[in-house]
């Protein structure tokens, strides 16, 4: 309990970093994506065993992967970026926390809480086309956020 919460404290702190560059500069490191994937498969390692690092390990490159070829059928057929390759490789450190189980939760979360923070600044008075670019990484940093919190409480979610 007492490890799962201290490794829950880290996430927070590079979740939290994580949120804050994509924001103010509209990247993603690599060096931050492989703390938060080194973070979750030392967590893996550490409560469930060499087995169990496996698992979380090929989870994340699975889920990279899908996420990776998704965003390649987006580009073919919008001719846009619909989603930055930082975006990815995050949702790779994810899957290493998370799980694929946890997955359509942390896309969920992210998703609406993107909805909501698009229609207030709507509602502002910013200007929203489908061409407006507005970084995902916060969202999908919450939605990692809940997810792994909810999967602490809740093991059956």
């Amino acid at each position: 309990m007492v490890v799962d919460i201290g490794y829950f404290v880290l996430l927070c702190l590079l979740s939290g970093v994580f949120a804050w560059i994509d924001i103010d500069h509209g990247i993603i490191p690599d060096w931050l994506n492989l703390s938060i994937a080194g973070l979750g498969l030392s967590k893996a390692l550490i409560v469930g065993g060499p087995l169990a690092g496996l698992e979380a390990a090929c989870e994340g490159a699975a889920i990279g992967a899908v996420f990776w070829l998704l965003r390649g059928l987006y580009f073919s057929l919008r001719k846009i970026q619909g989603l930055g390759l930082g975006d990815v490789k995050f949702l790779a450190a994810a899957g290493i926390w998370i799980g694929a189980a946890g997955l359509p939760m942390l896309v969920m979360v992210a998703a609406l809480t993107a909805l909501v923070c698009a229609g207030v600044m709507q509602l502002a008075g910013r200007q929203l086309t489908a061409q407006t670019s507005l970084s995902f990484g916060p969202f999908l940093a919450i939605g990692l956020l809940f997810t792994s919190g909810l999967q602490q409480h809740w093991p059956c979610c």
